[in-house]
């Protein structure tokens, strides 16, 4: 037992370093205020008013939650039915489907995030296709519907892997019995698949709303600028302006958002999973 407790001392010293230090870094800056140069230790809440006081950043977080909501149902809807597929599939279609879908995830952001911009641009692959049939151009880039494209596309294998790893863990029996039982399949699906699925859903929800509101690499190249998110906020902050402390008081805003969606999402999956039981 102190052989392994000392094999996790060089883990504890590396978290501290990359981990926690750098929140310590983020809290510091974010209540207190910048004078010549230097950091202050005078304590502030200046950081936090500035930013609810004005309408513009409110706007842009309200629009940050509502293209991260939209992004995280987009894939809810469209990565349910891969998942239940390729749960249904034989074990080596199941590798195959799963190796297929985390291929994608192989290639760097970046390189995926450029070549949605071929496609979406006017002379691109989308546009070059709709004039055969006498349509177009339409402006898609620079967009809040390419935004939403490219998160989509970057995190929905989050989602359909989250949701085929719940559906692999159920016991095919009990839609036989849902069956034996009058139930079609409509209702089998209602009554046994979804309610066993739904772990899989909170996780898939989670991992893909997280990293969509607090994206800047996406809406930063779709978006070409034009299209700010808060993630595009706070990095403007810390690399354009230098006011690290006006941008970790929004860091830390954000991570209160997060560690509340968490939350509620931790507790539904507590709830669903008593429900289950007691069922």
């Amino acid at each position: 037992m102190k052989q392994f407790r000392r094999m996790t001392y060089p883990y504890i010293v590396w978290a501290l370093i990359l981990i926690v230090a750098p929140m310590l870094l983020i809290v510091l800056y974010a209540f207190t205020t910048k004078g010549n140069d230097v950091v202050t230790t005078r304590f502030t809440f200046d950081n936090f008013v500035r930013f609810f006081s004005d309408t513009l950043f409110i706007r842009v977080l309200i629009r940050s939650l509502r293209v991260a909501a939209i992004t995280t149902l987009a894939c809810l809807l469209l990565g349910y039915y891969p998942a239940y597929y390729i749960a249904r599939c034989s074990e080596t279609f199941k590798m195959k489907w799963v190796l297929i879908i985390t291929f994608p995830t192989w290639i760097n952001l970046l390189v995926r995030t450029y070549a949605w911009i071929g496609i979406l641009q006017d002379d691109g692959i989308i546009n070059t296709m709709l004039g055969w049939i006498g349509l177009g151009p339409y402006k898609m880039m620079y967009t809040e519907f390419a935004v939403i494209l490219g998160m989509i596309y970057n995190f929905i294998p989050f989602m359909i892997l989250q949701i085929y790893t719940s559906l692999t863990k159920m016991d095919m029996s009990l839609l036989e019995a849902s069956s034996d039982l009058g139930a079609n399949k409509f209702q089998s699906f209602i009554r046994v698949t979804l309610p066993l699925s739904l772990p899989g859903i909170i996780s898939g929800i989670t991992l893909v709303f997280l990293p969509a509101v607090s994206s800047f690499c996406i809406p930063n190249m779709l978006g070409g600028g034009q299209y700010m998110l808060v993630g595009n906020v706070i990095e403007q902050y810390f690399l354009s302006s230098g006011d690290w402390n006006f941008g970790s008081a929004i860091s830390m805003i954000m991570a209160v958002i997060i560690i509340l969606s968490m939350y509620i999402t931790k507790k539904v999956d507590v709830t669903e999973k008593g429900e289950a039981k007691r069922a």
